[in-house]
């Protein structure tokens, strides 16, 4: 496997993303991460493991005033921290870009597996971010603060609006990947998903810009 290390900085805050309630996110790894596991060829055992560790990493809940809040992992360590597997969800989204950006004939997308049908099978085979744990580094001086926004949606009774609140690292953070592929025919278009990330981000909000970053390899 062919591995290669990068220092990735924000230049927009970032947000959370996990459910600050433990009831909440438990169904959500139940629903989502069951077959994501069995795709990937995870025993079940090792599966209740993962995600039992990922429950254990959430924040005291009795920490957070709103159950709708979104917040970060936390390390060993109590900081901050991303899950490898939000690293590689983005880049199924920046590689979905990709492909319907018209930079890259489909000539070129067939020979690397990369169609809109296949991408995230190939992606989920062949793509693998180290570490596990992921640290976000804060700038000197920088904390944790909270953002809160408007999320509209339209349903069958009009407009209804709710508040969404997140946890958030503030701009200058930075954390420390290893990005590992079996296929090396594929190193073009992961660069090119990093491009990506000065347009399009991790974390909540990124339509918004939040979590945009910059890249540069170690």
């Amino acid at each position: 496997m062919y591995r290669k290390a990068f220092e990735i900085s924000f230049v927009e805050e970032v947000l959370g993303t996990a459910s600050a309630n433990p009831e909440v996110y438990a169904k959500f790894i139940q629903a989502k991460g069951v077959e994501a596991r069995k795709k990937a060829g995870i025993p079940e055992d090792e599966g209740e493991a993962l995600a039992a560790e990922e429950l254990e990493a959430l924040p005291d809940p009795e920490e957070q005033i709103e159950l709708s809040t979104t917040v970060f992992p936390r390390g060993l360590d109590g900081e901050p921290m991303l899950w490898d597997y939000q690293v590689k969800g983005f880049f199924k989204n920046a590689m979905l870009a990709l492909l319907t950006s018209g930079i890259y004939t489909q000539e070129e997308l067939k020979k690397v597996r990369l169609t809109l049908y296949s991408y995230k099978k190939t992606i989920d085979l062949h793509l693998f971010i180290f570490p596990r744990r992921i640290p976000l580094i804060l700038p000197e001086g920088g904390e944790i603060t909270h953002v809160e926004r408007p999320l509209r949606a339209e349903t069958m009774r009009g407009e209804r609006i709710a508040l969404a609140r997140s946890e958030a690292v503030p701009a200058s953070t930075t954390i420390h990947i290893e990005v590992g592929c079996m296929n090396t025919k594929l190193w073009p278009f992961i660069e090119s998903c990093l491009d990506y990330g000065m347009l399009s981000g991790i974390g909540q909000w990124r339509n918004s810009g939040k979590g945009r970053f910059t890249y540069v390899p170690e």
